[in-house]
């Protein structure tokens, strides 16, 4: 059953009415096949113009859906040979960070990302997305290890941040992301990251320092949520949509501060609403991602790379 944001109300009304409709008998003497195209055509119309004109706080709710594609989800509708490769070799596992080798398009990638889970029971055992050091430091192992055999590396970011538990803290959390942030800069290797719904602050980076930054249009991108912000300013969540704003954390704003490099379009209503779909554009735009990246020699990638971040300090986000 699919799942309405509380903005979609009148859509989920339309389209409540339109499955009515069709468990309604034929000897009712409507005809149901023009009523049903009416009423379909008409909430296509009605969820068009909603989603051109989101605000930054609806675009929050829209990128934490839970029917959003996650991790697996991509995997599973494009990715080739997918082989997982699991732990840091000095710690643990951490299921809320995935990776392994596989096939986009039919090139050979080193694949990474945060993994939200699909229902209660998989969100919980994925933590909600928020790695602990050993899944940043399994991050590492993985870029690293692409690195020794020349594969790009491909990153897909989803994830509200970085564990903040004690036992986090203890191994070293904010260590295991600086040493993740640059482990990514100094990559020799082609790297794409891919904002898919929630960019949330160093939890994000940490996989995200790439030669290209691509988002779903309907993904977002920031230093801290828009609660935790207003939490901060405020000292009330309640103030949650003007710290969106503020914060200029939606796919538009970020590409025009220079941020990201391209936004990949989601199906009418969101990527929730054909994952499928939205995982052939992602796949298809982290292709063309790579093939900008092509003949690059390494010392040119390293060196690209760390002039495209340092540049965004210097010309400021006013």
């Amino acid at each position: 059953m699919q799942t309405y944001l509380d903005f979609e109300k009148p859509v989920a009304e339309l389209e409540g009415k339109i499955e009515e409709l069709r468990h309604v008998s034929d000897g009712s003497g409507v005809n149901i096949v023009e009523e049903v195209d009416r009423l379909k055509a008409k909430a296509d119309r009605l969820l068009r113009s909603t989603y051109a004109k989101l605000t930054p706080w609806q675009k929050a709710q829209v990128a934490r859906h839970p029917e959003r594609p996650h991790f697996s989800d991509v995997v599973k509708a494009v990715v080739e040979d997918f082989t997982p490769l699991a732990g840091d070799r000095r710690f643990a596992e951490d299921v809320a960070l995935a990776g392994g080798l596989g096939r986009v398009g039919g090139r050979a990638v080193m694949l990474i990302g945060h993994e939200k889970g699909s229902d209660t029971e998989g969100r919980v055992r994925h933590n909600f997305g928020m790695a602990r050091p050993e899944g940043y430091r399994k991050a590492m192992r993985l870029m690293r290890l692409a690195e020794r055999f020349g594969l790009p590396v491909v990153s897909l970011v989803d994830t509200p941040g970085a564990f903040p538990g004690i036992d986090a803290e203890e191994r070293g959390q904010a260590e295991a992301i600086a040493r993740c942030i640059q482990t990514g800069l100094s990559l020799r290797v082609p790297f794409v990251a891919a904002i898919v719904g929630e960019g949330g602050s160093g939890g994000a980076i940490a996989l995200a320092t790439a030669d290209r930054v691509i988002m779903f249009e309907h993904a977002i991108y920031s230093v801290i949520s828009p609660e935790g912000c207003a939490s901060i300013l405020w000292r009330d969540g309640a103030h949650a949509a003007e710290a969106a704003e503020a914060l200029k954390l939606t796919a538009q704003d970020l590409q025009r501060l220079g941020l990201i490099d391209r936004i990949v379009p989601e199906p009418l209503g969101g990527a929730q609403r054909d994952p499928a779909a939205a995982a052939k554009s992602l796949a298809q735009a982290i292709g063309a991602a790579l093939a900008e990246l092509d003949g690059l020699a390494p010392d040119d990638l390293v060196a690209r790379r760390g002039e495209k971040f340092l540049a965004m300090g210097r010309t400021g986000l006013g």
